[in-house]
């Protein structure tokens, strides 16, 4: 998944600091490739499309001949599934560090074990436990933050979005984002609704920009009109959907924005690339496993049940059919969460109206190994 890759953006810095004059490479697929594009930190990034059946057999073939003409020295597989093995071992490389999964391992020659227990351990941590074989500390929030470079035009079209959406320049926004990576990470539609109308009518500055995934489009052009309905006719404006942004135009949108807000999704992690104040919504996950992972000293709040003892699950059945992980969290709960974070990123009261406004935010070989990355959506 986007979030996934998003994950593996502080382990690239890592290596970069530990091996200086390393050829760093990543492997990832098309749709997550605009996160890693652009990092100063990598030497290339190596696109491969995402295919099924027998032309990713083909594909992959044709793929892992290539990287094992390239002669890596070491292999780092991120991903853990089926295509990171097996493209991990056609490399050839004689460094190639992944997880102890059953039945794959042996295509490492160095695996980690990875327990398969839902850990209130985050992400980025568990990824990490791939560097220790290479001599690398563990991380570190303000020194290891994700990161997403920003992609040339893409705030220009940002920008001509809104301006056709006739969102002002200087109205100070907030980014809501509708979708989910799943049916168990999806917050009612009548909740996203509610905290839009709240936002605006506590201060009529706000524009709230609603985005979503491509297949979503209905959800999000629904929140809206539910949204627009609960506001007097003078603010309804100021729900606004502005079309679909990709993905490097919506880190754009957000650096734009004063505050994000959605739930555990490839978006937010996405966000936790800039210093805008966030809220997240969570479900049957965990912000200790996934809350954005970037300097403490950024305005981050997390919404969640605690006395669920079902949390977290695996996402394959609710226990108790109704979703109530997420059901019962409130509009007003992300709108208290929502004023703090603002507020905390404003240095102001979250009482005060105007609380939501921009955010001002070596040792050992130096020359190192060649080192790919494989780390992709799936």
């Amino acid at each position: 998944m986007i979030g996934d890759v998003v994950f593996t953006t502080p382990a690239i810095g890592a290596l970069r600091r530990r091996f200086p004059d390393a050829t760093l490479s990543y492997l990832v697929e098309t749709q997550a490739a605009p996160v890693v594009a652009g990092n100063q930190q990598l030497d290339e990034v190596i696109v491969i499309p995402l295919t099924f059946g027998l032309r990713r057999i083909v594909a992959d073939l044709r793929i892992g001949r290539e990287l094992r003409q390239r002669g890596f020295d070491v292999v780092i597989d991120f991903h853990g599934g089926p295509r990171g093995s097996w493209l991990a071992w056609l490399s050839g490389a004689p460094r190639r560090i992944g997880y102890t999964v059953a039945g794959r391992s042996w295509m490492y020659t160095e695996a980690i074990d990875r327990p398969r227990a839902l850990r209130a351990r985050h992400s980025v941590q568990n990824q990490w436990d791939l560097l220790v074989p290479l001599g690398i500390a563990p991380p570190d929030r303000a020194i290891d933050p994700v990161t997403m470079a920003e992609t040339p035009g893409a705030r220009q079209r940002v920008e001509r979005s809104l301006a056709a959406a006739d969102v002002p320049p200087d109205a100070p926004l907030v980014v809501l984002h509708v979708s989910a990576g799943n049916p168990f990470r999806r917050w009612p539609l009548e909740h996203f609704a509610e905290t839009a109308a709240a936002l605006v009518a506590r201060d009529a500055r706000r524009y709230v920009v609603l985005t979503s995934g491509p297949s979503e489009a209905a959800a999000a052009n629904r929140v809206g009109a539910l949204a627009r309905e609960a506001l007097p006719a003078d603010l309804r404006a100021h729900v606004a959907r502005c079309g679909e942004f990709a993905l490097d135009e919506l880190k754009s949108l957000v650096e734009r924005a004063t505050l994000y807000i959605g739930g555990d999704s490839g978006p937010l992690h996405v966000a936790a690339t800039t210093k805008t104040a966030i809220v997240g919504i969570y479900g049957p996950t965990l912000p200790a496993r996934s809350a954005p992972w970037r300097d403490p000293a950024a305005a981050t709040e997390s919404v969640e049940l605690h006395d669920l003892s079902c949390r977290p699950c695996d996402q394959r059945v609710c226990v108790h059919g109704d979703f109530r992980c997420l059901s019962r969290l409130t509009a007003a709960m992300v709108v208290d969460a929502s004023e703090k974070a603002a507020a905390k990123a404003a240095g102001t009261s979250p009482d005060t109206p105007a609380a939501v406004s921009r955010a001002k935010s070596d040792t050992g070989d130096r020359r190192g190994p060649d080192v790919a990355h494989f780390g992709w959506q799936s």
